[in-house]
């Protein structure tokens, strides 16, 4: 289901007659086949051509053919050259560092760096909680992956997941103003990522895994978790996790329905599937049944791994058996974490009254919003051109600074359930069918999470 859309936005730079309906000529040839005109730009002019630079957003590398076919084709117009404007921003990377002193003349010297740097580090041996306070360490998490499971682009390596790293880490600090730094790894041996990531730990004040497959990431997250002083938070379980559970808050809220009374299903028995029936568990549902490419999830169903034996002994009630179709027969809420149309508008007429539905498969959801919007009564996706996007930007940079602020040495889940509800209250009286969760844009998320996940944090720690 490829729309047009920013994420893949070229910019033509085109010749022209210069005549009067040049540039209807052109606007409408990009119409034509099916792009969205964003920006036409006349960037020099002749008495006898024009040459323009359109812009544009189209859905994939076939619609680009298109698009510059159908402007070459007009008479007159020739295609000099075309720019894909989202490589374009990816040339030399997305971050760089920036001395945070001045290296100004022989005195800012001798104080950053040798001979008055011996001191600190003299300092910080004789104790080592020192680190937080006069080392970047206060600030900084690490953005580790192997590559293994990268968006929905299975194992690509950990090359080919810098990008995505990056980016995360240019999210950090543009919502949270939290350092981060990706650390992409050349092995998938869960011993060896273990290893490395204890080894580089000293730096860093908080560990966020990233699109590592399941089953491993469950092993690395619990051992890491284990073994450090510092949060280590898996986002695609955890934030994700997050997100969902602030969503449905208000989404019940929408449909008068109390999650102890409801029977939600869960598409997706992965890293994020798991996460999020784990902690949806804490809110005791009236029932959660969870189904994956096998079917329902249940105690009598052959080769069960330790993840899904957890969950048929904590899940499923009633021990039910079948198809993710069976288990969506009365059910009250749909999270789907899986894989793209898998249902359609009449498996959600068999749900109950006022369903809702969470179909957060990405690109492509588990079924077309469209299509569950005919039946359900709150409808949620991963997607950007929908309304309710489940977006785990609106958790990860909130629930770092929290942790960072509470200089906490691990994480639990009633710091996560404390970013969820921060995140489901940012909506306030907003809230309706169409506005579940707030824009990842709002300037209040953040904040509001990182206040939550402090306070959390910090009562954990008295606890302790």
């Amino acid at each position: 289901m490829p729309v047009p859309g920013p994420g893949y936005s070229i910019t033509v730079r085109v010749e022209a007659p210069p005549s009067a309906s040049s540039a209807g000529d052109l606007t409408t040839a990009v119409g034509r086949v099916g792009g969205v005109l964003t920006a036409f730009d006349v960037v020099e002019s002749k008495p006898d051509s024009i040459v323009v630079d359109i812009t544009a957003n189209v859905s994939n590398a076939d619609h680009v053919d298109d698009v510059t076919k159908e402007l070459d084709s007009l008479p007159g117009v020739r295609v000099r050259k075309v720019s894909d404007r989202t490589f374009l921003m990816h040339l030399g990377g997305k971050l760089s560092v920036t001395p945070k002193v001045q290296l100004r003349n022989r005195d800012d010297l001798s104080r950053a760096y040798t001979p008055g740097v011996a001191r600190v580090c003299q300092a910080i041996a004789a104790n080592p909680d020192d680190a937080r306070r006069l080392t970047i360490k206060r600030n900084t998490v690490a953005v580790v992956t192997d590559g293994s499971a990268v968006l929905g682009l299975g194992n690509i390596g950990p090359a080919a997941a810098l990008p995505v790293m990056e980016g995360k880490a240019a999210l950090f600090k543009k919502f949270a103003d939290v350092d981060a730094w990706p650390v992409c790894l050349d092995t998938q041996d869960t011993e060896e990522i273990i290893r490395i990531v204890k080894a580089l730990a000293p730096v860093y004040a908080g560990i966020n895994l990233e699109d590592i497959a399941a089953p491993r990431c469950f092993e690395i997250e619990k051992r890491l978790r284990e073994q450090l002083d510092i949060p280590v938070f898996h986002d695609d379980q955890h934030g994700t996790a997050i997100v969902v559970v602030a969503a449905l808050r208000n989404a019940l809220r929408v449909v008068g329905k109390n999650i102890e009374d409801c029977k939600i299903v869960v598409s997706g028995a992965g890293a994020a599937g798991s996460a999020i029936m784990r902690l949806l568990l804490r809110k005791n549902p009236g029932d959660i049944v969870a189904a994956d490419i096998d079917g329902i999830v249940h105690k009598g169903r052959p080769d069960l791994d330790e993840n899904l034996r957890w969950l048929a002994e904590n899940t499923n009630k009633d021990n039910v058996s079948g198809t993710l179709h069976d288990a969506l027969v009365g059910a009250d809420v749909f999270i789907g974490v899986s894989a793209p149309n898998l249902f359609g508008a009449e498996q959600v007429a068999t749900m109950a009254k006022d369903a809702i539905v969470f179909a957060l498969a990405n690109p492509d959801p588990e079924i077309d919003p469209l299509e569950a919007q005919k039946h359900a009564a709150v409808v949620a996706t991963g997607r950007s051109d929908y309304p309710n996007q489940i977006n785990n930007v609106l958790a990860f940079p909130g629930v770092f600074r929290g942790l960072l602020d509470a200089q906490a040495n691990n994480i639990d889940d009633d710091m996560l359930l404390a970013a969820a509800n921060a995140i489901a209250d940012v909506v306030d009286d907003r809230l309706n069918a169409s506005f579940i969760v707030p824009s990842v844009f709002d300037s209040a998320v953040a904040p509001a999470v990182a206040e939550a996940v402090k306070t959390a944090a910090r009562r954990a720690a008295a606890t302790a």
